[in-house]
């Protein structure tokens, strides 16, 4: 039996995490390892996850919108994780479940410039989102604010983790989009119109020096495009996929990551 890796998600296949653990993996040489799409839709996810370990799996990536079971599901947890409240790596071994949040120091690694005295607006109040106030928090920002279309949400969130919750996008340092808005476009749609699902204009994107957006797609998203025009350093998916990847990785092969490979994987076209 191969051993087997792989990222759970509801929907999922768009990832493009076994493009890059696959070809990381083959770098290492570890011929007889594979990872793979997982997806489960979340009434399935507790009986799929606690299935793995007996078809041959060591370990899974979490992403939307199993990152909060799946901490609830672990049998054992870091404090990171615990205390973002969100897991996105899975790792099995002799029967129990470990649960760890490389979201988090995989953000921080990404971004263009410390996170340590800036003022950061966050979008989303999902767990990435959770993962990302977090780490900014730790990493010294001076002012964490939160943003969320229900704004409720964004109230629990921020109250959970020591940031501020805001009724409206404000202008910050740093932009950190942990929403799903820009990953499917309609043809019809106008410049702002994503923009605006995110509680911003296109003229408003000029208040933020830095832009992140865990968002990936063929080309830039709007939010991105929109920064870009405006001078924004920016910072997109695949950069911190890729390095939550490679911290994900690492755990399980026990090995240092290929990064740089594993970021042009990332950035081959879709096969057709």
């Amino acid at each position: 039996m191969s051993t087997r890796l792989g990222v759970l998600g509801w929907p999922v296949g768009h990832s493009r995490s076994p493009r890059i653990h696959n070809a990381a993996l083959a770098a290492l040489g570890l011929d007889g390892w594979r990872y793979q799409l997982l997806p489960v839709p979340p009434h399935l996810f507790a009986e799929t996850v606690r299935g793995l370990p007996g078809s041959g799996f060591v370990g899974a990536n979490v992403t939307i919108p199993h990152k909060r079971a799946a901490l609830a599901l672990a049998d054992e947890a870091s404090e990171a994780a615990r205390e973002i409240g969100a897991a996105n790596t899975l790792t099995f071994v002799d029967g129990a479940i470990a649960a760890e949040n490389t979201d988090a120091p995989g953000l921080i690694q990404a971004l263009p410039a410390p996170a340590e005295g800036m003022r950061v607006l966050v979008l989303g109040a999902g767990g990435s989102a959770r993962a990302a106030v977090w780490a900014l928090r730790e990493a010294g920002a001076s002012e964490v604010l939160v943003w969320n279309r229900t704004a409720q949400r964004a109230k629990e969130l921020a109250g959970a983790l020591g940031a501020v919750a805001v009724e409206r996008p404000q202008p910050a340092d740093l932009l950190v989009n942990c929403t799903s808005v820009g990953l499917e476009l309609q043809p019809s749609a106008t410049r702002d119109r994503p923009l605006n699902q995110l509680g911003l204009t296109f003229d408003q994107i000029a208040g933020y020096p830095y832009v992140v957006d865990l968002v990936y797609r063929s080309g830039l998203t709007p939010l991105l495009a929109a920064a870009r025009s405006h001078g924004a350093r920016t910072v997109d998916g695949l950069d911190v996929l890729v390095a939550q990847g490679a911290l994900s990785l690492e755990l399980w092969v026990q090995r240092p990551a290929p990064r740089e490979l594993m970021l042009r994987a990332a950035r081959e076209p879709p096969d057709d």
